[in-house]
């Protein structure tokens, strides 16, 4: 029998003001040989967040079927405040099922998606929202720019900037960065033509962006996400959720996948190695302040837009006449063409 009245009915929410929410989904189903690291590698990357980022961000954890003594560490970390949002599923239910649990609800403004091995540099945060700024088109911008990302998921840059000197071929930032991601999946490195150029475009201010990024970390405009699937994927890893639930919803919405022109992010694997733990103990702690992200430019869905890019324009490079061409107008001279036609 209920006895008395509700002490918090009709009572209005008092939230604290955000607006970035990181979401980690995590899967450690033990804590041997592959996963040996993994949870410590998973609370330097929740650290590492937390310590560089230069605005007041909510985390969401999602533990994807995750042993039982992974699940009462991550209850006391939530405990202290260090999570703000806690899912458990007891079941494995697949990566992008798992951060759908946390971006179906997720009301800020930007929403940075990664992976649970990714260190965070300082400036990672400031540097994302510059790019925002600088390229109002900006839909996705990672802080890890790649290598050989110049036509994933970027058509709508393509055939936006094919004749403008803001879309170029511009000397890698820091190729010791590429080499380091190359190792962090066990590649022994990258031969000295993939590090030297890549694709850049440059917005506001002289800024420059790297073109196309990698999943594995992303900060997204909140808005895209109204193209995705309504229903969940029904892939545990890769297969076609990715690109449904992330790729296409930034071109569907006119957005640009993009990267910082430096990096700011290291994706460690599963192996903690001696350079890593120096780089975390060496991170500065972010004085944080409120920003709001109103000055962004919201995306709005362009059907047409990408029709013409994605099921169009982007046939082009197909053939590998058009790419010559292209990457010869856009910088590269003809040796550098060859490298980037042949691939690795």
């Amino acid at each position: 029998m209920r006895k008395g009245p509700n002490t918090v009915r009709n009572q209005k929410l008092n939230l604290q003001p955000c607006s970035h929410r990181v979401i980690i989904p995590l899967y450690i189903p033990n804590e041997e040989d592959y996963y040996q690291d993994a949870f410590k590698i998973f609370k330097m990357c929740l650290v590492s967040v937390q310590k560089t980022a230069v605005s007041p961000l909510k985390i969401s954890v999602i533990s994807n079927g995750c042993i039982a003594s992974v699940n009462n560490e991550l209850l006391k970390l939530s405990q202290e405040g260090e999570i703000d949002e806690l899912i458990i599923e007891t079941e494995a239910i697949g990566k992008i099922n798992s951060i759908l649990k946390a971006l179906r609800t997720a009301e800020e403004r930007l929403i940075t998606i990664t992976d649970a091995d990714v260190l965070f540099l300082n400036n990672w945060e400031r540097e994302v929202l510059n790019v925002f700024e600088a390229i109002p088109n900006a839909g996705m911008v990672s802080p890890v720019p790649m290598y050989r990302t110049q036509t994933r998921y970027t058509s709508n840059i393509w055939l936006r900037y094919l004749f403008s000197k803001k879309l170029r071929f511009s000397p890698v930032k820091n190729p010791e960065a590429l080499i380091k991601f190359a190792k962090s999946v066990g590649w022994p490195g990258l031969k000295p033509h993939l590090t030297d150029v890549t694709v850049t475009l440059e917005g506001k201010n002289n800024i420059l962006s790297v073109v196309g990024n990698a999943h594995f970390v992303g900060t997204y405009k909140n808005e895209i996400f109204k193209s995705m699937p309504k229903q969940n994927s029904v892939y545990k890893l890769g297969g076609n959720s990715e690109r449904l639930y992330t790729d296409q919803p930034v071109l569907k919405h006119g957005g640009y996948r993009l990267a910082t022109y430096d990096n700011f992010a290291y994706h460690m694997g599963n192996t903690i190695e001696p350079w890593m733990i120096s780089i975390f103990e060496n991170l500065n702690i972010e004085k944080k302040s409120y920003k709001d992200f109103e000055n962004f430019k919201i995306l709005k869905k362009n059907s047409l837009n990408y029709f013409l890019a994605e099921k169009c324009f982007k046939k082009l490079f197909y053939f590998e006449f058009f790419k010559r061409k292209i990457y010869q107008f856009k910088g590269l001279t003809k040796k550098q063409v060859e490298l980037f036609i042949g691939g690795f």
